[in-house]
């Protein structure tokens, strides 16, 4: 395989990542303090789930700068991966406690 080839399959993977994988940890990272606010702080679960979307813009914008920033797309998707992981357990863990509806 040239470089050249080599090259561009790397951006268009580090594209699907920035895309997908920002869109799943922003997505998690939102269903996440939507569950985890009302019960830390008080708040309504409407305002919870308001600061919850609001904050995913941030986390995926933030994503999205990893991913390119990252030196190979291994790297960026290991860390979209490591990022993703506990925020998906942490999820799971919020909806047997507050036993919301998966």
């Amino acid at each position: 395989m040239s470089a050249g080839v080599r090259y561009r399959l790397g951006v268009a993977s580090r594209a699907v990542a920035a895309i997908a994988g920002g869109y799943g940890v922003a997505a998690l990272c939102a269903a996440v303090l939507a569950l985890c606010l009302p019960a830390a702080f008080g708040m309504a679960r409407s305002e919870a789930t308001l600061t919850g979307t609001l904050s995913s813009f941030l986390v995926f914008v933030v994503a999205v700068m990893w991913v390119f920033a990252a030196r190979t797309a291994v790297r960026a998707w290991t860390g979209l991966a490591v990022a993703a992981a506990p925020l998906g357990v942490l999820l799971l863990v919020l909806l047997r406690i507050t036993g919301a509806p998966a």
